[in-house]
């Protein structure tokens, strides 16, 4: 490491002993709180209760598509415009800006992707009081309430949702600062600008400037904040909910908690080194989308804002025992419950979409209807992936390769970290230790296999790299607040920060992937988003500074987008070198609201750790319920090192999340799954081979969520949202509806308690000893270190792949064995989805998709979109149906109408029929009755 930091100056070598110390904790004095955060503490400050704010009725305006308003505050006599819509699927936008701002104010783009559609609205009535607008559907309605001003949505006798109930509304409007000379001279006498709109500040309020409004201070560093305080801010209601959701990205429990004895829930993407479990602190990402659900209803709200954001959650059950809600029931005293939620950003404008349901279902199809789903992944992806920073050269590559046939592991990628480049140049290779890159990648294109190589936003500000004289000659750069190109520190030394909020530099950056560009790419070379948020290891927060400049914008107003926008453009390049053919691979560590269409997430930099491994869970079921559907948490932890037993657990949880990859630090021993004895070595391989048997139903579920934006990895409750037993359980999950998985997460265990859901209605079998159990309990299971708790619900269909091989490539053409669990009214269905794996021509109607269904002892398989056209050389090897009575005979009739008996086996120890070699097409109707 020595002349590595030698190059990169004291500030870095200062951080790299912070971060390759022994100590393990975030270091919090790094990361603003609330009160650190000077618009955080002064929006918080506010009491309920006491809103300035009125609407002016006679400012109504009503077209058929929008309704907007004036609103006031009657301290400053500031006005807003508020906007109002009714869009397509049961949504509603409400919009809230300044109706005259001195300046434009930041509204988030490239995030929605279309202009929503809108339905008409209609007045139903109005007053000196308020209006009542129509919402169409089941007597929905919208109340504008004018003094103070509220608004409140109610279906029926029933208030779904409430907005400014509590007054806390806030909007600190754009302003000329009176204490020096630095206003803009012209700002005054802009067009558009209405003096009388502007503050009249009275001596009292002019001794309201409080310190960080026109500049802040946060350890060394000063935000000049030349357009001085900005910030919105929003309270909602929800009567009758306990239970929120979603704001990821945070360590923490899928149920939100309450934050009236701590700080808000933080919204800024931070690389936060050695992250905490169990707190509000921000992390990579930011989703500003909160689900909130009970037994009758789930809603949404999707607070558009790119800003540094808090979110106060509080409840009016919070902290009541069992008991104690009991207690209030028997003495009558039962309140109904709420939970109020706050939004709180530092610029911006209020543009919040409150989605209706009224199901789970309908919730993510009104988001996914906003900002898209989860984009289709190349099959190979939903495979395992091997990577560590770093793997050394050319030969520890082809070693570590030449490792998983040795031992029989299947993996489909392997991954080069930082250390593979020339001096931390992105796009280019170190010339002694990876000389001959195509060389590498055709032997690992030989077996069918892939490499992942990372390229990072930060550009080595070095005159003899191509990349960053083309940037700087282009004026790509961020700028900082005084128009020179923006430089921090990273990885390289001193580095720039390319503009990728604008539409020209992430065209060039995506033509710089194209093959005659990046040198030593082929096509089996994919791509690695790391330290996008953007790090900057010597920059407030460890991030870039808040008044540098993307054009005309502060990175203030859309810091949590840079992100989405650095993945975009790579996802674009991508596509691009292949000519928009084959779909690419892209993982980013950090992330918005509409990242799931570009590619993969992953939770950063954990560690070995039981509570890390537990973590994951929630993390990821967190980020599904927002969009983001390819996640994963790297397998072993990546900093400190797993002891064995953690490691085996690590692989066996990591195999039934979306993203499955094993990661580990450069200070850690290495720990490829064959170095930790013959029997941990067998345990790994299991669990890897379990996730390939599965990877036809995750590749269905992908296409799925693709088509629908339901998550892949869900919580109970999105199936069960009538049962209030799931609806704070995060330490088990389902795949699709159909496979339910409680991994092992304790050190030591003997055995797990899963709550198996459905009472009276469901079945789930064991997948491995097929044994048959009843839903509504809690099951306990005893577990040694080969168990993974893992039930196929009864009425599932599910196809897997039982041939493993040594990439999932090389499994294409194989068989399929069917698994047929059958429900109490012993029936089931189930779905097969087949195309190429890796091109865009399922776009074009490339593809099987097919239902099975089994019904009075007839299994058919019929085709679900007679106009596609894909052919398979895939068949049906087995059939195994559980839950089963024994057969006197079993037919198959095929298309063409001929008929054959079929050899089978039954258990009747656990009612398993095994129906051998039926030998028709995967792509083919056919039927199989059972006589």
């Amino acid at each position: 490491m020595a002349t590595f930091t030698e190059r990169m100056g004291p500030v870095l070598l200062l951080w790299l002993a912070v971060c390759l110390g022994g100590t393990w904790a975030v270091d919090r004095g790094n990361f603003k709180t609330c009160d650190q955060s000077a618009f955080c503490k002064r929006q918080r400050a506010m009491k309920p209760g006491e809103s300035p704010y009125r609407a002016l009725l006679e400012t109504m305006e009503l077209t058929n598509t929008r309704l907007t308003l004036q609103l006031i505050n009657d301290n400053n006599k500031v006005r807003l415009l508020l906007e109002l819509y009714r869009l397509q699927g049961n949504i509603t936008r409400v919009k809230i800006n300044e109706l005259k701002p001195l300046k434009p104010r930041y509204e988030v783009p490239d995030v929605l992707i279309r202009e929503p559609p809108t339905e008409p609205l209609s007045l139903l009535s109005q007053d000196e009081n308020g209006v009542v607008l129509s919402l169409g559907p089941e007597s929905q309605r919208v109340i504008v309430s004018a003094r103070p001003f509220r608004l409140d949505i109610v279906e029926g006798r029933d208030v779904l949702m409430s907005l400014n109930s509590r007054g806390l509304l806030g909007f600190e409007h754009l302003r000329m600062r009176k204490d020096t000379s630095q206003a803009d001279p012209e700002a005054e006498n802009k067009e558009g600008t209405d003096p009388s709109n502007q503050a009249e500040t009275t001596k009292e309020e002019e001794e309201k400037v409080e310190d960080g409004m026109w500049e802040e201070t946060f350890k060394s560093h000063t935000d000049s904040k030349p357009n001085g305080p900005s910030a919105v801010s929003l309270d909602f209601s929800l009567p009758g909910v306990e239970h929120v959701y979603g704001i990821p990205e945070h360590a923490d429990t899928l149920k939100l908690k309450t934050t009236d004895s701590g700080d808000p829930y933080r919204l800024y993407n931070l690389d936060v080194f050695q992250y905490e479990l169990y707190n509000p602190m921000a992390l990579y990402g930011a989703v500003p989308v909160m689900l909130a659900h009970n037994a009758q209803r789930t809603t949404g709200i999707f607070w558009l804002n790119a800003a540094e954001t808090w979110v106060d959650i509080s409840s009016n059950t919070a902290g009541k025992t069992v008991f104690g809600k009991m207690l209030d029931y028997v003495q009558g005293s039962s309140e109904t419950p709420q939970t109020d939620v706050r939004w709180i950003s530092e610029s911006g404008i209020i543009d919040v979409f409150l989605m209706l349901g009224p199901t789970p279902r309908d919730v993510f199809s009104q988001y996914a209807s906003l900002t898209g789903t989860q984009a289709f992944p190349p099959l190979a992806s939903l495979a395992y992936h091997q990577c560590r920073w770093n793997y050394n050269d050319q030969e520890d590559v082809r070693s570590v390769d030449a490792g998983f046939d040795e031992h029989d592991i299947p993996y489909d990628f392997i991954w080069l970290d930082i250390e593979h480049t020339d001096g931390k140049r992105y796009f280019t290779w170190d010339p002694h230790k990876f000389a001959s890159p195509k060389e590498m990648l055709q032997g690992l294109m030989d077996k069918k296999r892939k490499m992942v190589a990372i390229v990072d936003p930060h550009i080595k500000v070095d005159t003899n790299y191509k990349i960053h004289n083309e940037i700087r000659s282009r004026g790509f750069y961020v700028k900082n607040k005084d128009g020179g190109d923006y430089e921090g520190w990273c990885w390289p030394g001193s580095a720039g920060y390319p503009d990728f909020t604008r539409p020209d530099m992430r065209a060039w950056w995506a033509s710089q992937f194209a093959y005659d560009q990046y040198e030593g790419a082929m096509e089996n070379l994919y791509t690695w988003n790391d330290m996008n948020e953007p790090s900057v290891f010597n920059g407030p927060e460890v991030t870039m500074h808040k008044d540098a400049l993307h054009g005309s914008w502060e990175n203030r107003d859309l810091h949590n987008l840079y992100g989405l926008y650095v993945q975009r453009a790579t996802t674009e390049g991508l596509i691009e070198r292949s000519g928009g053919v084959e779909r690419p691979f892209v993982l980013t560590r950090a992330f918005f609201a509409g990242s799931q269409r570009y590619g993969a997430v992953w939770t950063g930099d954990n560690a070995a750790e039981w509570d890390h491994l537990k973590i994951s869970i929630p993390m990821c079921l967190s980020l599904g319920l927002v969009g983001i559907s390819f996640c994963g948490a790297d397998v072993g932890g990546f900093f400190k090192s797993p002891s064995t037993e953690l490691l085996v657990r690590w692989y066996q949880t990591g195999a039934y999340q979306p993203f499955f990859r094993a990661h580990a630090h450069l200070d850690t021993p290495r720990r490829e799954p064959w170095l930790f004895g013959p029997e941990n070595t067998a345990l790994i391989r299991e669990a890897i081979r379990q996730r390939y048997t599965f990877l036809p139903y995750w590749y269905q579920l992908f296409y799925h969520a693709y088509h629908t934006g339901e998550p892949v990895m869900r919580p109970l409750w999105v199936e069960y949202p009538q049962d209030p037993a799931t609806f704070a359980l995060d330490d088990e999950f389902l795949l699709g509806r159909d496979l339910l998985v409680h991994p092992v997460t304790e050190e030591g265990a003997r055995g797990v308690t899963a709550y198996l859901p459905g009472k009276d209605e469901e079945v789930w079998f064991d997948i491995h000893s097929f044994q048959k159990h009843n839903g509504g309990q809690n099951l306990y299971i005893p577990v040694t270190m080969s168990s993974i708790p893992v039930f196929q619900r009864g009425g599932a269909i599910i196809p897997r792949k039982l041939r493993v091989r040594r990439s999932s490539t090389c499994m294409e053409h194989d068989p399929y064995t069917l698994y047929v669990a059958l429900n109490n009214q012993r029936t089931a269905e189930g779905e097969l989805y087949i195309d190429d794996g890796h091109t865009f021509n399922y776009e074009k109607k490339e593809f099987i998709h097919r239902r099975f269904s089994f019904t009075n002892g007839v299994l058919s398989s019929v085709n679900l979109e007679p106009d596609a056209q894909f052919t398979t050389k895939s068949w049906v090897e087995r059939i195994i149906i559980l839950g089963a009575s024994k057969p006197s005979m079993i037919t198959l009739k095929t298309a063409d109408g001929e008929e054959n008996q079929l050899e089978f086996d039954f258990d009747a120890s656990v009612f398993v029929l095994t129906i051998r070699k039926p030998g028709m097409n995967a792509g083919a109707d056919w039927t199989v009755t059972l006589q």
